[in-house]
């Protein structure tokens, strides 16, 4: 148990080891966040021994640590790009690897004045607000489902950008499979998306810190493809001739997503790979 008088490196080393013995994966860097969380202060630029609330605080989001919380929960707030965005249960937390699919998304808006863009499935909202941020005269729509995730979604379109004065991003509740038939033919320059993209087997083995968030934006069907073939099907009629998709996928799906976007009659399909070096995203053209 974390005690008061710890110095902060005799805090990190036994947060680390049960952390560890838990099973978490990263359990140094997770240590460190709890510690800040906690203390208010970096462990690695201080000396200071913990008061009894800060072990008793440390102790506290230790505990949901060991039980595999994700520590993004924990937390309450996690950066993607150069912001942060509100996040907790009942939402999918933002990774690193989605980053990758935000600025591929951007990219595709070169010489393009004032883009539409619609971000479908968006959960927290990062890659809408991630368009947003690198893209501040883009219009973007966020398009999500679940009652939990629109509370965050919400909350991010308020206040995760700086020197925002009213929301940042349009968000819209609706479902993806029928949102297609409200759109209005050329309307749009990009959608983007992170759909839920895990088979049955996948979900049989999850992690248990992704156990722990909401099915709705993991489970695709049994093959993982339900969103992609939607996707595929229905909005390529929404996007002006020539305007992009770019959706981020399972590493194990480049050649699936490619094979249902060219038999529906998109063009220019391409793959990007994660900083881990693992194919990530698809980009194509209407």
């Amino acid at each position: 148990m974390v005690t008061a008088g710890l110095s902060p490196r005799q805090a990190l080393a036994q947060v680390q080891a049960r952390l560890e013995e838990a099973g978490c994966p990263d359990a140094d860097f997770d240590a460190r966040e709890l510690f800040r969380l906690a203390a208010g202060r970096d462990p690695r630029l201080s000396g200071q021994p913990l008061s009894p609330e800060e072990a008793a605080r440390l102790e506290q989001v230790t505990v949901r640590r060991a039980g595999r919380e994700p520590l993004q929960y924990i937390c309450g707030r996690w950066p993607f790009l150069n912001f942060e965005l509100a996040v907790g249960p009942g939402v999918l937390c933002p990774r690193a690897d989605t980053e990758v699919v935000a600025e591929a998304a951007v990219e595709q808006l070169e010489g393009v004045e004032n883009p539409r863009v619609l971000d479908l499935c968006a959960g927290t909202g990062c890659l809408g607000l991630g368009v947003k941020a690198l893209r501040p005269d883009a219009a973007v729509t966020c398009l999500e489902k679940s009652p939990e995730a629109l509370r965050y979604l919400r909350e991010n379109a308020r206040c995760a950008l700086p020197g925002q004065r009213e929301p940042a991003v349009q968000v819209v509740e609706g479902d993806l499979f029928t949102y297609w038939q409200s759109l209005p033919a050329g309307g749009l320059d990009l959608i983007v998306s992170n759909p839920p993209y895990l088979t049955a087997e996948d979900m049989a083995h999850l992690q248990p810190e992704t156990a722990r968030e909401p099915a709705m934006a993991l489970a695709a069907g049994a093959d993982g493809l339900d969103f992609y073939r939607a996707l595929a099907l229905h909005y390529r009629a929404a996007l002006r001739p020539g305007g992009a998709l770019v959706l981020e996928i399972g590493w194990q799906q480049r050649q699936a997503v490619t094979d249902l976007l060219a038999a529906a009659g998109w063009t220019g399909i391409q793959c990007r790979q994660d900083y881990g070096g693992n194919d990530r995203c698809i980009l194509a053209r209407a």
